[in-house]
């Protein structure tokens, strides 16, 4: 990429939208039964669990306007990236109040960073998204959201394994099937390819199976902080995709809390680090 096709995709930076949407029970009736929840996990009136604010603010992108991998074509809020493989590589998000089911909310969004490297699988182009939701004039919730845009290429550079960053006190198996991808795509009205259209995930992208969405990984992260510390507060969470993960594969959930101090993270089936994430309790 050129100096000046870069500088043109930096135009967009401080380009903005936004969107309202209502909280409402529904979706989170639909993920509590997605994650394997007998009842919805939040009522009217109560709190929604982190991250579950992606199953709202959802763009109806008509069909003529998706490109081939099954994302909204780039030109209009997303800058024009010439590289056709999008992912969502990780976020990092403040509670400021915690939303409600049945809250109506405002989502101000920004285009706030654009940069140009050079990776192991070549070219690659991180758009950084500032995401703001408002009750009312109060903010709840902000989160910068790292999309990462790379090259055409079916192999994929894997870096290093690693193994866990710390000694489990959690630890939780899942093995993700195509019924558990498609209904978390369903949710978050993702037409991403790579989660349910096997032959495109592997022959056009190259990967061993349908991949596990990475906001799903880390949704199942902080459920497994939420299923041992019912009582939890989340002032601050953080995620990073380190390596993908694949239906029919089993993975460990883990995790550790040292007094507000979270530790979270995915390992794959050969037990290397898929993702890693944080997060900061808020005081009791």
């Amino acid at each position: 990429m050129t100096d000046k096709e870069l500088a043109g995709l930096q135009a967009w930076i401080g380009r903005q939208e936004s969107q309202l949407d209502v909280v409402a029970p529904d979706p989170v009736a639909r993920l509590s039964a997605t994650l394997d929840y007998p009842a919805p996990r939040a009522a009217a009136g109560e709190e929604l669990p982190l991250p579950w604010h992606w199953l709202y603010f959802l763009p109806a992108v008509p069909a003529s306007g998706l490109d081939a991998d099954g994302h909204a074509r780039r030109g209009d809020f997303l800058p024009p990236v010439p590289l056709p493989r999008r992912m969502w590589a990780g976020s990092r998000i403040r509670v400021a109040s915690p939303l409600c089911v049945g809250d109506a909310v405002r989502r101000e969004s920004t285009v706030s960073d654009i940069r140009h490297t050079q990776g192991g699988s070549g070219e690659l182009v991180f758009v950084t998204l500032l995401h703001r939701i408002f009750r009312g004039e109060s903010l709840a919730i902000e989160e910068q959201q790292d999309l990462v845009f790379r090259e055409a290429s079916t192999a994929h550079a894997m870096s290093a394994a690693r193994p866990a960053p710390a000694e489990a006190q959690w630890s939780r198996q899942v093995t993700p099937d195509p019924v558990m991808l498609f209904r978390y795509s369903a949710l978050t009205f993702n037409g991403h390819r790579i989660h349910f259209d096997r032959a495109y995930a592997t022959v056009e992208e190259g990967y061993g199976g349908l991949v596990v969405q990475g906001p799903l990984t880390a949704t199942l992260l902080l459920d497994l902080l939420y299923r041992e510390r019912p009582d939890a507060q989340v002032a601050t969470f953080s995620f990073r995709g380190v390596r993908p993960l694949l239906d029919g594969h089993s993975f460990q959930l883990q995790g550790r809390c040292d007094d507000r101090a979270v530790r979270l993270w995915a390992l794959d089936a050969s037990g290397a680090l898929a993702m890693d994430a944080r997060a900061e309790l808020a005081p009791r």
